[in-house]
Parts: structure tokens; C-alpha cells; sequence
């Protein structure tokens, strides 16, 4: 079935993780044998080859590079204009493999409904490219609201505010408070360009600050809930059914510590805590049971998101496993309409709604 993963980290992990997302994960693996310097080497699970054997053919990619003020303990850059640098050294790679006939940019409707026709024949996947919506994860590296205009016009059509701590226009896991008058600003830019916003990552007061200013389209790539995994990088009840309210669409991420509560960081592993495909299931039946439908749902994998095979369902090798998960859903009674719906319906639906 044809798929689409709202979330994937494709150019950090080619330029900062120095992988050939052109070869497949194995082989990839392979190469990273006996290396140590990041804790998913030879565990990876993303590939071009693989994102295409899954049938994943539209993805939401990101930049992302966090600016870090000189009391931030977090990895990131000393300058929003070194971040910038490096988004827009990410920003070349997806360009380059669009030069190379891998990917190809998915920036309005026209482009949109061209690449669903394009795989919806009957053509061997192999020689297909990978449609990629480029999405910002954290702001910081946009150095004033004006980068935004800038970042529309090479085709960035999505951003999440805040990533990890405290931002510069909104404050994210693991900190508090709201995002202030730089935020608002940049959500009134974004408001104005119709670029969607990624509510993933805000914390508990900048989300609802968000949602207070912002009119335009609201979604949430990759995020599963509080009430199942209690932390506040997950959304509680309250917080999905206002994203619900809005129409938005959730995202089911596969890190296994949003997935299972309890999960120790270089303790525990998948199958000591049960953390299978069917418990992102789970979170994603908990968000249909608060909305009373399956229309809210979607896949935001956030697979190669910093972790690999450690740090994700055991029972899911590569990304072109993501193909497992329709029969989980026909399993807990879901029709083939709702199925559907997961899998690319709902994000084309809102994709449709937001670009019309």
C-alpha cells in the first residue's frame, strides 16, 4: 500500500551521520561495522532503496540544526547563523539527490497530485523517486523572522517552533513556557506564506500559545500520548482534542521511549520491554477512541531520528516494514477505508485541504 511517513530526519543522517541514504540499510550497516562514535552505528534502518521497497513514497523530510545559548548543557550550534549554514548545507543534499533522480520536491497541489499518479501505475518502484515536503525541526537556525520568506522560496512548507529545550521562538521538550513576541512573529510569517505548522515538540505552554495565534493549518508529525507514556514530550487527552478540533493529523513515531513507559536509556531494549509495531498501534487507536474516528491518524516514524534498531520496535528491521502495519490495524477491526486512511489517506486529505 502506498505510504507516507510524516517525519524523517533523511539529511542530518546523510551529512552529519555521513550515510548514502542510496544504498540500502544493510549495506549501510555494513560500512559502519566497529564504529562507535554514534550509538545507532550499523543499526540504521532508513534507506532511499528501502523507503521505496516499503512502498514509502512520499515523506515529510527535515533541516533541522539547534542554536544553543552559552548556558545550554544540549548539542547544537553557538550562533543562529552557524545553524543556518548547516540546514542549508542539508538543503543542498536533498537538492542533490533530486539531481540524481532519487528524490523529488513536493511543494503545491500540482506537484502533489503529478507524484501520486506517478506511483500509482504499475511501474516497477525501483526507478521512482522519493517525494520529499521539506519541513523545519526548530526554528532557531532561522535568524530573523525574514529567513522565512527566504526558506519558502527554495520550498520549505512546514515548521515545528521548538525542538529539544529552550528556543528561540518557542520552548520545547523538556522546558516550560510560552513562546513570546519573536514566536508570535514568526507564526504571523508563517500564517502569511500558509506554511504549515508542526506542533510536535512545543512544550505544554508554547503549544497552547501556538494554537492561540496561529490560524493556518496545524498538524503534528510525530507524536504519540501522554495518557499511554507519561511525559511531557507526548500530548495529553486535552492536547489531541484540540488538535482534533482543528482537524489536525498525529503522527505515530517508533522510538521506542515514547512507545513504552519506563524505557532506560542504554538499559533497555526493545524486547525487554514488549515494544513491538502493535504498541505504536496502540497510541494511535488511544487518539481514534478521543476523536471517534480514524481520521486523525497517521505515521510519523521518526525512524534514523538519532537511534536505530536499539531504540525501535523489534519486530521492524527497516523502514520497509512500515508495510506490516495494515494488517495490525485490520487486526483490531479497522476497515480497509480506515486502513487506507492511515497509511496516506488522512495526510493527503489535510495536504489537499491546507494547499487548495
Amino acid at each position: 500500500m502506498f505510504t507516507i511517513d510524516a517525519h524523517l530526519d533523511l539529511s542530518m543522517n546523510a551529512m552529519e551521520w555521513n550515510r548514502d541514504l542510496r544504498q540500502t540499510a544493510h549495506q549501510i550497516r555494513q560500512r559502519e561495522q566497529g564504529m562507535t562514535d554514534k550509538p545507532d552505528r550499523a543499526k540504521g534502518t532508513v534507506s532511499l532503496p528501502d523507503l521505496r521497497r516499503g512502498k514509502v513514497g512520499l515523506v515529510v523530510a527535515t533541516q533541522i540544526a539547534r542554536y544553543v545559548a552559552p548556558d545550554n548543557p544540549l548539542p547544537g550550534w553557538q550562533s543562529p547563523e552557524q545553524a543556518w549554514a548547516q540546514t542549508q548545507g542539508q538543503r543542498m543534499w536533498y537538492e542533490a539527490m533530486v539531481d540524481d533522480g532519487q528524490m523529488t520536491p513536493i511543494r503545491n497541489l500540482d506537484e502533489l497530485e503529478a507524484h501520486l499518479v506517478l506511483w500509482s501505475d504499475n511501474d516497477p518502484v525501483d526507478d521512482k523517486p522519493i517525494g520529499y515536503i521539506l519541513s523545519l525541526e526548530g526554528a532557531d537556525s532561522l535568524v530573523t523572522v525574514d529567513h522565512v520568506q527566504r526558506a519558502y522560496d527554495y520550498g520549505l512548507r512546514a515548521i515545528g517552533p521548538a525542538h529539544y529545550g529552550p528556543g528561540r521562538y518557542a520552548q520545547g521538550t523538556d522546558a516550560t513556557g510560552p513562546m513570546g513576541p519573536m514566536g508570535h512573529d514568526l507564526l504571523r510569517e508563517m500564517e502569511r506564506l500558509n506554511i504549515i505548522l508542526d506542533a510536535t515538540h512545543l512544550s505544554d505552554d508554547s503549544f497552547r500559545d501556538a494554537l492561540d495565534h496561529f490560524n493556518g493549518p496545524v498538524w503534528a508529525s510525530h507524536h504519540n500520548c501522554r495518557a499511554l507514556v507519561n511525559h511531557n514530550r507526548q500530548f495529553s487527552d486535552e492536547q489531541l482534542r484540540e488538535l482534533i478540533a482543528r482537524d489536525a493529523v498525529i503522527g505515530g513515531p517508533l522510538d521506542a521511549w515514547m512507545m513504552v513507559p519506563g524505557w532506560v536509556r542504554g538499559t533497555s531494549t526493545p524486547e525487554s520491554t514488549n515494544c513491538s509495531l502493535s504498541v505504536m498501534i496502540d497510541h494511535l487507536d488511544h487518539i481514534c477512541q478521543l476523536a471517534g474516528n480514524a481520521n486523525h491518524i497517521g505515521i510519523g516514524s521518526d525512524l534514523d531520528g538519532a537511534f536505530g534498531k536499539e531504540q525501535c520496535p523489534y519486530d521492524l528491521d527497516t523502514i520497509a516494514d512500515l508495510q506490516k502495519i495494515p494488517d495490525l490495524l485490520r487486526q483490531r477491526g479497522y476497515t480497509d477505508a480506515d486502513i487506507a486512511n492511515v497509511m496516506h489517506g488522512n495526510w493527503l486529505r489535510f495536504l489537499r485541504r491546507a494547499w487548495a
